[in-house]
């Protein structure tokens, strides 16, 4: 009988190591096939059934979309995707990119202040995880001690030359879809390379990279949703590694994320927007429906100015005119304000910096709106003037119709602004000769277009309104989103202003977004030979009619500054070189 012999202490140590890495190669294997038992045996987070799903599916399959409700929490299990990945995977390269950086950064600042800090779920383990995170506006990045990183980038041509693993792209509906395929796509270069694949028997286990999606609907006709039908086309393939799902806000509620009884106030609000919450909270997309005289790809494309006007402040100088601007200023005028069971009309009024082209044609820019409701005629024609002369106008144009003659007779007398105690100089009509004879202040400037709308006017204006959308004579403001980040550029000290403030500057921009929304859900009816344009029940048309009237007068003026051509056509002098023909006889 031979007797055992005793290991040394090497032998020993080795051993353990290797019942260590076992057990580390046993273990790690499960978890990355079950990453949401990885959350909670060693992160402590306990996940709703539905996000166990869905982080199992980010990290099973290449390409993942989640078209998600407001107050499902997308965000914060993106950011949980990270931080598993990044544990599990050392090495791993994560881009997260968003329309704005501030977007993106909400991903890292959901694990720098969510989750390592909250001790019930066992952050000492994840803070022992990172060894450096630094969430600032121009730097932003969360580093692993195994060499796994999260870094957010630029959406934007700037932010060409990055390299990733996996490809976050946060509310990527509000990116442009050429950024994503020619900058954010091409960070995908090589795959993560861990040290088992140089060598031969595990060089067929070279990983894919990811691309991941998230955003709420959006509308069919924005390249968003053809990119969705993709996703599902190759979700049904089982060759394939595609994941699509959209979860509605009824989904938030009953995981106890979102409060019903704040839904339901919510959609018995006057100004209730049923479209902008399917799309937003019902996760469905919306497309334009087959009367729809403005179409959403049309109008969205204009969204090109960077830079809105505001009225005069001890922070903003209202820019001069530029040569040979005429600047609008057009209104729609109702005066009742909407109640809890009828959703009225606004007063509505648009600036237009209407400039010049080297051919005489003019591009309208809409750079200022704003919507007024429950104002009486002498209130409404104050913020008129004020508007006029604050912001250098050179034109109005006016509905003279009805209310409106009202507030016609308000600005056609001097007027005193009890606000500013300035005196608002009277003003006339330019285009009508009775509505001029209504002024009686001698030599009043002749700057106020009115408008008689009738069937015929209204037909002119939406066709003429149509093809300056599709001609690109019409320029609007950039999205709000996008709208935030230029102002952090431009505006010292934004971040720090309060919430009051911020939105009061991205004011002009969400009524670009409105006056958009309220324009492709217009409908037309064909009334003989005329156009009928009307809003489906519950909506509204007013930032159309008054975005209406501002176009057509641009177009009047144009049509003014066209060089005209009265000279007549003498044909003796035209024909007087052609020989008289010879005259045969039989």
């Amino acid at each position: 009988m031979t007797e055992s012999r005793k290991m040394t202490t090497k032998e020993v140590a080795n051993e353990k190591a290797k019942r260590m890495m076992e057990g580390v190669s046993y273990w790690g294997a499960f978890y990355r096939k079950n990453p949401q038992r990885f959350c909670k045996d060693y992160l402590n987070i306990h996940l709703k059934l539905f996000q166990k799903i869905l982080l199992y599916a980010m990290m099973c399959n290449n390409y993942f979309m989640f078209c998600a409700s407001r107050g499902l929490g997308k965000t914060w299990l993106t950011a949980l995707f990270c931080v598993v990945r990044c544990i599990l995977f050392p090495g791993t390269k994560i881009c997260v990119a968003s329309s704005t950086r501030v977007q993106a950064n909400e991903v890292l600042l959901k694990i720098t202040d969510d989750f390592c800090k909250n001790y019930d779920w066992g952050s000492d383990l994840l803070n022992n995880e990172i060894s450096n995170k630094s969430v600032g506006q121009n730097n932003a990045v969360i580093e692993f001690k195994n060499g796994s990183w999260i870094r957010v980038v630029t959406a934007s041509d700037n932010g060409r030359g990055a390299r990733a693993n996996i490809l976050i792209v946060d509310e990527f509906r509000m990116v442009d879809l050429d950024v994503i395929n020619t900058v954010l796509r091409k960070f995908l270069t090589a795959p993560r390379t861990p040290g088992y694949l140089t060598k031969k028997e595990y060089e067929h286990l070279v990983e894919r990279n990811k691309e991941i999606y998230m955003s709420s609907c959006f509308y069919k006709s924005h390249w968003s949703f053809e990119k969705a039908k993709a996703y599902v086309v190759n979700f049904l393939d089982a060759t394939k590694k595609y994941f699509i799902c959209g979860l509605p806000y009824q989904i938030a509620i009953k995981e106890n994320l979102l409060s019903r009884e704040q839904v339901e106030d919510e959609m018995s609000e006057a100004d209730f927007d049923e479209t902008k919450f399917s799309m937003e909270m019902g996760a469905m997309w919306y497309g334009d429906t087959g009367d729809a005289f403005f179409s959403f790809d049309d109008v969205s494309k204009r969204r090109k100015l960077k830079t809105a006007m505001y009225p005069p402040s001890s922070k903003y100088k209202v820019p001069d005119l530029a040569i040979n601007e005429r600047r609008i200023l057009s209104v729609d005028i109702a005066l009742m304000a909407s109640k809890k069971k009828k959703n009225n009309d606004a007063s509505s009024l648009i600036i237009n910096s209407c400039i010049p082209t080297g051919n005489n044609n003019y591009i309208s820019n809409i750079v200022y709106s704003e919507n007024h409701e429950g104002l009486t005629t002498d209130e409404l024609g104050l913020i008129v003037m004020r508007l006029y002369y604050s912001m250098k106008c050179t034109d109005i144009a006016i509905d003279t119709n009805g209310i409106g003659l009202g507030v016609y007779d308000f600005i056609i007398k001097d007027q005193l602004d009890p606000d500013t105690g300035e005196t608002y100089a009277a003003l006339s009509c330019c285009n009508n000769k009775d509505m001029e004879d209504r002024c009686k202040i001698k030599n009043a400037p002749k700057v106020v277009w009115s408008i008689k709308a009738n069937q015929s006017f209204n037909n002119e204006m939406c066709t003429m309104l149509r093809a300056g959308f599709k001609n690109g004579k019409i320029n609007l403001l950039v999205s709000e989103f996008e709208a935030e980040e230029i102002l952090r550029d431009k505006i010292k000290g934004f971040s720090k202003l309060s919430i009051y403030e911020q939105t009061n500057k991205k004011m002009p921009y969400i009524q670009t977004t409105l006056l958009i929304y309220e324009l492709i859900k217009l409908n037309s009816k064909i009334n003989g030979n005329s156009v009928k344009i009307e809003e489906r029940s519950g909506e509204r048309k007013d930032r159309y009619s008054s975005l209406g009237y501002n176009y057509w007068v641009a177009r009047q003026i144009e049509i003014k500054q066209k060089p005209q051509n009265n000279n007549k056509t003498n044909i003796r002098s035209i024909t007087s070189h052609v020989r008289k023909p010879k005259i045969y006889s039989n």
